[in-house]
C-alpha cells in the first residue's frame, strides 16, 4: 500500500512539473512600441498664496512608432486634478498632461501624478512642488503711541 502512495504521488508531481514549465513563457517586447518623452517629470511652483494659480502643463512628445495611448491619469490625493489627451498621439507629435491643484490648501506641496500608458514604460511619475502661504493683506500690525504727552520715569 506504501509503495502504491509513493508511486501515485511521483506520478502526480511530475505531471505538475509538466505542466507548469508549458504555462511560463515570457512577454515579447513590442519593437514598434510607443515612446513617451516628457520636456521634465517635475514642477516646483516655488512658493503661491492661497488661492493662487495652481496650473501647471507637463509637455510631452511620442518618440515611438505606434500611436501613444495614455490610458489613465490619476493624482496622488484629490487636490491635485490631471487632465489629459483622449485620443491618440501618433509618432512625433507632442501633447501635454495639464495639472490644477487647489491652493486653497495652505502648507508644503508634494504630490505625484501617475500617467499610464501603452509605451515601452508603461508607468510615469510626475511631481509638483512647491509652498502655498497666506496671503498677506498689506495692513501693518499697529504700533503703540509712545509720544502721548508723558515723559519717562527717571530712575
Amino acid at each position: 500500500m506504501k509503495r502504491v502512495l509513493v508511486t501515485l504521488g511521483v506520478s502526480f508531481m511530475m505531471t505538475f512539473a509538466a505542466f507548469a514549465q508549458n504555462a511560463t513563457t515570457l512577454p515579447v517586447e513590442n519593437p514598434n512600441a510607443p515612446v513617451i518623452t516628457f520636456e521634465k517629470t517635475t514642477h516646483d511652483y516655488g512658493t503661491v498664496t492661497k488661492g493662487g494659480d495652481g496650473t501647471c502643463e507637463f509637455k510631452f512628445k511620442n518618440n515611438g512608432i505606434e500611436p501613444l495611448i495614455l490610458s489613465n491619469v490619476s493624482s496622488s490625493c484629490g487636490c491635485t486634478v490631471p487632465e489629459w489627451p483622449r485620443e491618440p498621439i501618433l509618432k512625433g507629435k507632442s501633447a501635454s498632461v495639464k495639472v490644477k491643484y487647489d491652493t486653497n490648501r495652505v502648507g508644503p506641496i508634494n504630490k505625484t501624478i501617475t500617467v499610464m500608458s501603452n509605451a515601452k514604460v508603461a508607468s510615469i511619475q510626475l511631481k509638483i512642488i512647491g509652498n502655498v502661504v497666506e496671503a498677506s493683506t498689506g495692513a501693518q500690525m499697529p504700533q503703540n503711541n509712545l509720544n502721548q504727552g508723558a515723559a519717562p520715569v527717571a530712575k
